[in-house]
């Protein structure tokens, strides 16, 4: 017992490494010139194109005022456009250019480089097994699969 409390239990080990995860994978994008969150709705809109705006905003549980700017940044980048919606005109609708499916396929090779770094102690089975275990955790904790919670604030 001695030795856990010196070194922290598992809320703590994940919070630790959480934290260096996030900072190494927030340096690891920066040098596509892209932030976490712009990452993750590339990723968004790879796997689920063409919802509205609100819908990637509630998905992402970010404010709109945020949500916006963010989409704005990336339009400008002509990384992502905006559609007029179907049926409901007055909606965007969002969609990759090619410029961001080319972007979005070299944030995923950063991605697994970046699992690869962090994971590297771990045999294929190791992984497997901790992804199950993490996996049961954020499912207990009702987070949305694929978002992180930093996107809230």
């Amino acid at each position: 017992m001695e030795h856990r409390s010196q070194m922290g239990g598992n809320a703590f080990l994940l919070a630790q490494i959480g934290a260096h995860a996030a900072a190494a994978f927030r340096e690891r994008v920066a040098t596509l010139d892209l932030t976490p969150a712009q990452a993750g709705l590339l990723r968004m809109l790879a796997a689920d194109p063409g919802l509205s705006q609100q819908a990637y905003a509630r998905r992402l549980g970010t404010p709109p005022s945020r949500f916006v700017t963010m989409v704005d940044t990336l339009e400008e980048r002509g990384l992502v456009e905006r559609r007029r919606g179907e049926p409901d005109r007055r909606s965007y609708a969002l969609h990759l250019t090619e410029a961001g499916t080319q972007l979005f396929r070299r944030v995923g090779a950063v991605g697994r480089a970046h699992e690869d770094d962090l994971c590297a102690a771990l045999d294929d089975d190791e992984r497997k097994a901790l992804h199950e275990m993490l996996s049961r955790i954020a499912a207990q904790q009702m987070l949305t699969p694929g978002v992180h919670p930093g996107y809230r604030g």
